[in-house]
């Protein structure tokens, strides 16, 4: 009996085969996520890599940005010869100042102190130095200059944009009285606003705070200069396009931040920090004594003389009677303390007897043959009166009269006037506040100023120290130290120079810094704006505020132009 066996069925070899190439699959599959994984990873580190090189770049350019500040500062600290010191347009000193250096070129740092060109309404040009707050209304000096309600109306209006609301509105401000002027507020209409407050009246601390005066809008205050550059940018001339909202005029309406200032003054030193002689301090011997060993017996004579009797023709701005610091009882004490002195010193002269060891005569308070007993009667209101001027005096019991040593005529003014308005001055303050600085400040500005002349604010813009290429005249600088240019080119006349003098100035001391911190190759950039006192020794810093948020603000060719400093 034969048994049949079955063949067992044969081990399928497919199955082998597919479960092979799964193996496969999922291996390259497993290839493939893991190297997406690298890449992820990788790509992450780049951008952390890339993140972490901004982050330094960033802390890196403000650092350089900084040091603009601070090189500013310094230079304000230790001026050089006041001939050749251009703090309004220097390239060469303040464009694209290299502080770090690489080798590549990407990775060199530098900073540049730009600012706007004033009287350029199209905003095109930019320059590179210094902005001079005395360029501007000090809102916190006006009181300062003297002016009375309406002048001081007028110099407000000057302004762009200015209303009879605002100015009044301004001016009530910062007053010390709660009497509203026609067009102003006091604090019994802020009251009535939700929510209430009070009228500052007294100094103002901040230019957001004018937003608070009455009549004053964000839009009359910062204008269509939405990035602060002072530049006519395209998105500020496309009307309501993008924002600001402009006029679409072309034209660059910088707000009133470019006419306003609180914090100009000038120091009533010399460049050098020297001490100028006062010509109208009380005592006359000493003013005697100070001019005659400084610049000879000549000047003594003649100033002591005027303070004396006064010209004998009286200026536009003749002086009053005594000497006035513009408090009247500040001045009665000073008047009483010189007399005292005075008929001290007369009695002490009177029991000695004989003469002192200047050959003056010690029976009398005398200088130069002159009697000094009778003291000052005559208080000068510009150095601009003394020159030209003619005064009458005893001397050695003759009546005599005595010209000017500084004359107009033969052009002797341009070697002669600088040194009087730089070595002398009519007052002790310490600082002169709210004077404009005439070769810098704008024609509207200067259009207000009381007893100006219509046409002079545009003779004075057509004479800035940048040409229309924006190369600095360097050749005007020791020209423009003082104002006396104003009357030696022949700009305006003798008397009205003497009505504008307690107005203009020929520079501050507190100045405006915008530093901007940048890289060859653009990337990180930071702006900071700065307001430097150099009133003092060393400068102060007593703003500062970063611009950063609001963008670069000038192209790199405007940042790092061709001229550029050396590396510090």
């Amino acid at each position: 009996m034969k048994v049949q066996l079955s063949r067992m069925p044969r081990r399928s070899t497919c199955t082998v085969g597919w479960r092979g190439g799964s193996a496969l699959v999922i291996v390259m599959i497993v290839v493939v996520l893991l190297t997406l994984g690298a890449y992820t990873f990788l790509d992450t580190m780049i951008l952390e890599r890339r993140a972490a090189d901004f982050s330094i770049r960033m802390i890196q350019s403000r650092a350089l940005a900084e040091s603009g500040v601070e090189f500013a500062a310094s230079r304000l600290g230790n001026p050089t010869d006041i001939e050749s010191d251009n703090l309004y347009h220097d390239p060469s000193a303040f464009a694209g100042v290299t502080l770090l250096e690489s080798s590549s070129d990407s990775a060199r740092g530098h900073f540049t102190l730009l600012a706007p060109l004033e009287n350029d309404s199209t905003g095109t040009q930019v320059r590179y130095g210094l902005i001079d707050e005395s360029s501007k209304i000090n809102l916190n000096a006006i009181e300062a200059l003297g002016l009375d309600e309406i002048d001081a109306h007028l110099l407000l209006m000057s302004v762009p944009g200015m209303t009879d609301e605002a100015a009044d509105g301004l001016l009530d401000w910062v007053d010390s009285d709660e009497d509203e002027r026609t067009y102003g507020a006091e604090s019994l209409t802020y009251e009535s606003l939700d929510p209430p407050y009070l009228a500052k009246n007294g100094p103002i601390e901040s230019m957001d705070e004018l937003l608070l005066v009455s009549g004053i809008t964000p839009a009359l205050l910062y204008g269509e200069d939405i990035n602060r550059n002072g530049l006519l940018d395209p998105n500020e001339n496309d009307g309501d396009l993008t924002a600001p909202a402009d006029n679409e005029d072309s034209i660059l309406d910088l707000g009133w931040g470019a006419y306003f200032t609180l914090h100009a003054m000038e120091s009533n030193l010399m460049q050098d920090g020297a001490e100028r002689i006062d010509l109208n301090q009380p005592l006359l011997t000493e003013l005697y004594d100070e001019l005659s060993e400084e610049y000879g017996v000549e000047i003594a004579t003649f100033v002591t003389a005027f303070r004396m009797n006064g010209p004998v023709t009286p200026s536009v701005v003749a002086g009053t009677t005594g000497v006035t610091t513009g408090d009247a009882e500040t001045d009665d004490a000073l008047e009483g303390i010189a007399q005292g002195l005075t008929q001290q010193l007369f009695r002490v002269a009177q029991g000695s007897g004989g003469t002192d060891g200047a050959g003056n005569d010690a029976g009398a308070v005398t200088r130069g043959g002159m009697d000094l007993s009778g003291g000052a009667q005559v208080s000068l209101v510009s150095l601009y009166e003394l020159v030209d001027a003619e005064v009458t005096v005893e001397i050695e019991g003759n009546e005599v009269t005595l010209a000017s040593p500084w004359s107009s005529s033969g052009g002797a003014l341009s070697e002669t006037l600088p040194q009087l308005l730089e070595e002398m001055t009519t007052t002790s303050a310490e600082t002169i506040d709210g004077r404009v600085n005439v070769n810098q400040a704008r024609r509207e500005i200067l259009l207000g100023l009381p007893g100006m002349p219509s046409d002079l604010p545009d003779l004075i813009a057509e004479n800035q120290l940048i040409d229309n290429e924006g190369q600095p005249l360097t050749d005007l600088l020791s020209q423009r130290t003082t104002t006396a240019w104003l009357l030696v080119d022949g700009l305006v006349d003798l008397p009205t120079m003497q009505v504008l003098d307690k107005y203009l100035c020929a520079r501050g001391d507190v100045f405006t810094v915008n530093s901007v911190g940048c890289f060859d190759r653009g990337g990180a950039t930071t702006r900071v704006e700065a307001v430097i006192d150099a009133t003092q020794k060393p400068p102060r810093v007593i703003t500062r505020r970063e611009l950063t948020r609001l963008g670069p603000g000038y192209r790199p060719d405007q940042l790092i132009p061709t001229v550029t400093a050396p590396a510090k």
